[in-house]
């Protein structure tokens, strides 16, 4: 299964990087820089997580690749734009994403900040375009479930948390809010765009949340684990960064071990989600197992 993971990983990359080709807009015109930009961020990087579990959320319910491909490609325009605001001095201040200088480094803060309005702004644009599905009670069901788990209410909720928590104490409920928000609420967009667009019943989309739920979480406490035992070279980004902006972690609550345990343990929650599914699941099973064993 881990040969059969990697190559469905490597395809769901080669899809949306393809797709991200077609509808991100040609550099050209005064507004050059941004487009530019724009292509910089999103173009020849990543894990393309978030793709993966769009395209399998799709292939549980039989909705063709075709629109799935596209939702993918706006789940991850989402991301990467989330991805160059964080890294902005403003927020985590940081000068390397997947492996090159961040888009404020590259350019400047301004088209950093018109850089990633503008994918935010596509990704709705591409979820509403009735090349994405012929129905538009399905492209208003995406764009209003898109819209509930980044904003106010949802990733953008997380990202305030992470910034009025620093250097202070906060407990691991607060930590667990914060993360489900700022990183779990996307991640659960993805697993649930199949159900929205094959019209699943409550209990398979039930499912899916618990799934996205329990993997979000042990995503993260890899990812803590992975600033504080990672290497900056494999990952792609700086390590150490949270310590040194005072950034409370799951880590620093719970110790390297026993975050460590529990990511394991929520890997094996979120695997048993999908028991509703049967064999159609077994790569999303697997992804299960190697979120936790990931160097990056």
């Amino acid at each position: 299964m881990g040969t059969e993971l990697s190559l469905a990983l490597k395809d769901a990359a080669d899809k949306v990087e393809e797709a991200l080709d077609d509808l991100l807009p040609d550099a050209n015109g005064p507004e050059a820089q941004v487009l530019e930009a724009m292509r910089y961020a999103a173009m020849g990087g990543g894990k393309r997580l978030r793709p993966f579990l769009t395209l399998q959320s799709g292939r549980l319910f039989g909705v063709d690749d075709e629109t799935m491909v596209r939702v993918a490609a706006a789940v991850e325009c989402v991301h990467v734009y989330s991805l160059v605001h964080d890294d902005l001095p403003a927020m985590d201040d940081d000068d390397l994403r997947r492996g090159k200088p961040t888009v404020h480094k590259k350019y400047d803060e301004a088209t950093a900040i018109l850089t990633g309005d503008a994918l935010l702004t596509l990704a709705f644009e591409i979820l509403s375009d009735d090349e994405t599905h012929p129905d538009p009670y399905v492209r208003c069901k995406l764009v209003a479930r898109l819209a509930k788990a980044i904003g106010a209410r949802g990733m953008v909720a997380g990202q305030m948390i992470d910034l009025a928590t620093e250097n202070q104490s906060p407990d691991i409920g607060t930590v667990t809010r914060l993360q489900r928000l700022k990183t779990g609420e996307l991640i659960a967009f993805a697993c649930e765009t199949g159900a929205i667009v094959g019209r699943a019943s409550k209990e398979a989309r039930h499912a899916l949340e618990g799934y996205a739920h329990d993997l979000g979480l042990a995503f993260q406490m890899t990812d803590d684990l992975l600033d504080v035992e990672g290497d900056a070279e494999e990952a792609g980004k700086a390590v150490g960064k949270d310590a040194g902006r005072g950034k409370a972690t799951f880590v620093d609550i719970m110790g390297a071990e026993r975050a460590r345990a529990q990511a394991e343990l929520l890997s094996g929650q979120a695997a048993r989600h999908l028991d509703l599914f049967d064999e159609k699941a077994d790569l999303l099973r697997a992804l299960t197992e190697f979120i936790t064993n990931r160097q990056s």
